[in-house]
């Protein structure tokens, strides 16, 4: 079993969310803030699934413990899988979550309603000190708005609404959100590995 973990992230909101779905492991979850000179990871792999695999092992290899890392990002159907892996960096280098919103929101403008269907992936990766890799994947399908609505959340949550609820992910209390997002389907699973 392990005794302590090192989130393979710098992104503080994305720390906060994993940090409330792992609630209950008896870990001690460490971040690469703890560990100065943790090197940056370049993402340049061609999937979600090999920028995540990227972090963890440069980020368990550095710290000679246990790594988990995430890579996730939003798909649209209308833009033919776009942002895709390029999420964070999707209105280009040094952009911020509202440069990335107002560049979707821009391109979808004139995409009716019907053609709007979009869904959040995450590829979870926890890289063992000797190794050893456990993937998990989770998906969360919806529409996106033409506009932003809500004040929680972060990256591209304003303009994703899940169909069930009617409300974006920006609406939604943290504790739904980190129930049915694609984070915490993701790491979910590999809590349900960790329990093992």
């Amino acid at each position: 079993m392990l005794s302590e973990l090192v989130l393979a992230t710098r992104n503080r909101n994305k720390v906060k969310e994993i940090r409330e779905i792992l609630k209950g492991l008896k870990l001690n979850i460490l971040t690469v803030d703890d560990f100065p000179g943790c090197p940056e990871v370049i993402e340049d792999g061609a999937t979600f699934e090999e920028n995540a695999v990227k972090k963890a092992r440069a980020v368990s290899r550095f710290t000679g413990k246990a790594a988990l890392s995430d890579d996730s990002g939003l798909e649209v159907d209308a833009l033919n899988g776009e942002p895709g892996i390029h999420s964070a960096r999707y209105a280009g280098e040094g952009c911020n979550y509202d440069d990335n919103n107002n560049k979707l929101l821009g391109l979808m403008k004139d995409i009716p309603e019907e053609r709007s269907q979009a869904r959040f992936i995450c590829v979870a990766v926890l890289c063992r000190p000797d190794g050893e890799l456990m993937t998990a994947r989770g998906v969360c399908e919806g529409v996106l708005g033409k506009e932003r609505r809500g004040s929680n959340g972060f990256g591209y949550d304003p303009v994703f609404i899940v169909p069930e609820y009617g409300k974006t992910f920006a609406e939604l209390d943290s504790e739904l959100k980190n129930r049915i997002s694609h984070r915490a389907r993701a790491f979910n699973n590999i809590k349900e590995l960790l329990k093992l």
